[in-house]
């Protein structure tokens, strides 16, 4: 097991790491989710759902490298938190990927828009994705996110923007054009509901 595997192991769900500031996060995510039921915007609340949805698919799977190997997360979180949720999951990466997917979605323009004369949705894809894997590169060069396979390097960011991130915004924009309600639903509520059935089962056989 790496050093910084263990690091991260070692502070796993551990309730006396808690700060008070989580409380205000959590209200500052319940008001941006508020703001978009108020306002009906159907579009942007369930987008930004399925973005939250498929970063804890994305955060599951990579605990599981961690137990299979026992020796490194594909992606850890070591640094300082107020709670250890999954190996490469705390607490206020999971806020922040809450937000993430609204702010996306309200950025969108509409879908006959070109952007260089190419469609707008895949051309957004690839640069919300470029940009946020240049903010895990300065993260992960100040040492609170941590990369230990070689696969998975600065060197080599293909991989961390194609599997990291363009699942993510796919997912969103996807869900934000779907033509009703009630298709966006059932594909947010299919999302959440494989996360709720994979962290019971993990959960359950001590491999989360």
């Amino acid at each position: 097991m790496t050093d910084t595997g263990r690091v991260a192991l070692e502070s796993l769900r551990d309730a006396s790491q808690f700060k008070w500031y989580v409380i205000p996060l959590l209200l500052l995510v319940i008001y941006v989710y508020a703001v978009e039921v108020e306002r009906r915007n159907w579009n942007v609340l369930f987008a930004g759902l399925a973005l939250w949805g498929a970063d804890w698919f994305n955060e599951i799977w990579n605990a599981l490298v961690f137990h299979f190997t026992d020796r490194a997360p594909v992606w850890g979180a070591a640094g300082p938190t107020a709670y250890q949720i999954l190996i490469g999951l705390n607490i206020e990466i999971c806020f922040m990927f809450a937000i993430m997917g609204i702010a996306a979605a309200k950025m969108l323009p509409p879908r006959e828009t070109r952007i260089f004369g190419l469609p707008n949705r895949p051309v957004l894809i690839a640069a919300n994705s470029a940009a946020a894997v240049g903010i895990e590169v300065l993260l992960n060069k100040a040492g609170v996110l941590t990369w230990e396979w070689s696969w998975w390097q600065p060197s080599f960011p293909f991989l961390i923007w194609l599997i990291g991130y363009v699942p993510f915004f796919a997912a969103c924009f996807y869900v934000h054009d779907l033509p009703s309600v009630r298709s966006k639903a059932l594909v947010v509520g299919a999302i959440f509901g494989i996360d709720a059935i994979a962290l019971v089962a993990f959960g359950a056989a001590g491999w989360l």
